[in-house]
């Protein structure tokens, strides 16, 4: 299977359009990690040079700051969104379901930015990795809330350890990504997320 990853250095637009260019930074770095996008691709694909790139966004880490931000507040919006679903069983299927469907998307990078971007990062880009290891880190611990409160509420079979369910979800998750970017196609990750439904420990009502 084709990866339709965004390609580097397409043509440039007419005129300079700020939000226009974080958007293809974004794409960008969705598609080929931090380091493995250069600020020659960047400048190229933006239609812009670097002194006008450093006064628009700041530096390459604060412009993938930027992009990263948009990234999660758009594009897999739907991960935090699953959180609210009403029972741990509907926000499980939500993540997963919706997840192999993204990772698979036409005319989209088979990868999640948050966590393929940074995961053979050198020294020098520490700053990156650690960013992107704490957004992993913050949404398995608010995954292990939403899990939590499923234990509460009764919804788990006695037992169930909320905090180790929240890790295994989210290890399924990270691993789906890692198998996208390998060319796994939709029905593929789509049948890992109906195994681990079929198995859940708990309740599945709406």
């Amino acid at each position: 299977m084709e990866n339709n990853s965004i390609k580097k250095g397409r043509g440039r637009p007419s005129k300079f359009d700020p939000a226009a260019s974080l958007e293809t930074a974004m794409r960008l770095f969705w598609a080929h990690g931090y380091e493995g996008t250069s600020m020659a691709d960047l400048t190229a694909a933006m239609g812009i040079n670097k002194p006008s790139l450093y006064a628009t966004f700041g530096s390459k880490e604060s412009l993938f700051e930027k992009a990263l931000e948009k990234y999660v507040s758009g594009p897999i919006a739907f991960v935090a969104a699953a959180l609210n679903e009403p029972t741990a069983y509907r926000v499980v299927e939500k993540l997963l379901l919706e997840s192999a469907e993204f990772l698979t998307a036409a005319n989209s990078p088979h990868s999640c930015m948050v966590n393929m971007g940074a995961l053979s990062c050198s020294k020098e880009s520490e700053q990156i990795k650690n960013m992107l290891i704490s957004r992993r880190q913050a949404f398995e611990t608010a995954l292990t809330a939403r899990m939590q409160q499923a234990h509460d509420e009764g919804e788990l079979e006695a037992g169930t350890n909320p905090a180790t369910l929240a890790k295994y979800v989210a290890t399924v998750h990270q691993g789906m990504s890692i198998q996208a970017t390998s060319g796994a196609s939709q029905e593929s990750l789509l049948e890992v997320a109906r195994t681990v439904l079929a198995h859940w420990p708990g309740k599945r009502a709406n």
